[in-house]
């Protein structure tokens, strides 16, 4: 499936949030450049008392009515789920929720999950997605961004990071690929492939399985709440291992447990020697494999190298 450009931001559609829900959060749909819907939520950062008139940025149509402004410097991060996940499963929010100690969170399904619409491409057209949450952290007045993302979200955060790069010669506000806002300023990619097309493992046949035949495809829809798309990837994406050299000087972070039992230590080892001395790995003793496997210490330390790293 081809590549597009970054995702451009509109809110045609607004969902309102629970009565218990503070005041700034926001839950809203964007829309794609290749137009899906993809169902997002912001949450401010537990040490920040913004509310909705101390935020910028048209929100034109937003039920909850007012602007939204970020405080000067303030830190988002973007949250990529693996696959099957949605920004609504018990174990995105604890994430989002111990992420929150240091940043205003960003959580969105992808395309194929949750509510949100279209078809999974199991990170093939998900990069837009993602830049269509980066963009509306941007939107929302953050002027400092970071994605973090899980398994199938690890893959799209390299790829997303790859694609939409802060040229150093044209200041800060400008892209050398892609829609500007849609940069990344800090990558930390969880329990990620190096490369496409991996059955090595016992987990990663049956995915395949699920993945290519009709049968796995309904299981998936009915089962798993992921609807896949039944086209195979024409052409096939840049894989994360290619991606991570042109992420450079951008901060990158590699993450993967010692235990895990879809992608073995290859995968990460491969990822940081293609970074060279600009990416940081770290191996976990006794971790399995993304957001289920990340235990609530390892989230804060993500979430403080990500505060960090985003200068």
């Amino acid at each position: 499936m081809n590549q597009g450009p970054a995702g451009h931001v509109t809110r045609s559609f607004n969902r309102p949030l629970a009565e218990t829900a503070p005041r700034a959060e926001r839950r809203t749909f964007l829309r794609t450049v290749d137009g899906v819907t993809i169902d997002a939520l912001y949450e401010p950062g537990k040490g920040t008392s913004a509310s909705p008139s101390e935020l910028s940025g048209d929100l034109s149509g937003d039920l909850s009515g007012g602007h939204f402004r970020a405080t000067s410097g303030e830190l988002a991060i973007v949250v990529a789920h693996g696959f099957t996940g949605d920004l609504d499963r018990p174990h995105v929010r604890r994430v989002a929720g111990l992420l929150a100690e240091h940043a205003a969170v960003v959580t969105f399904s992808f395309r194929g999950h949750g509510a949100s619409g279209g078809l999974s491409t199991v990170g093939d057209r998900e990069v837009l997605d993602l830049a269509a949450a980066v963009a509306w952290a941007r939107e929302l007045g953050h002027t400092r961004v970071a994605t973090v993302g899980f398994s199938m979200g690890g893959s799209v955060v390299l790829r997303h990071a790859a694609m939409h790069r802060r040229g150093p010669a044209h200041g800060p506000a400008q892209e050398q690929v892609g829609r500007t806002g849609a940069y990344t300023d800090a990558v930390a990619s969880v329990s990620a492939p190096a490369r496409w097309y991996y059955r090595g493992t016992k987990p990663m046949r049956r995915l395949h399985w699920v993945v290519t035949r009709p049968l796995g495809r309904t299981i998936s829809r009915y089962g798993l709440r992921t609807r896949i798309h039944h086209r195979d990837w024409d052409p096939v994406p840049l894989s994360p291992v290619e991606s991570v050299p042109l992420i450079a000087p951008t901060p990158l972070l590699i993450v993967h447990g010692e235990l895990d039992g879809y992608f073995p230590l290859d995968h990460p080892r491969m990822l940081a020697a293609a970074g060279e001395d600009h990416a940081e790995l770290w191996l976990e003793a006794g971790m399995g494999h993304a957001e289920h496997a990340a235990d609530d210490a390892l989230l804060g330390r993500i979430g403080a190298w990500a505060a960090s790293a985003a200068g």
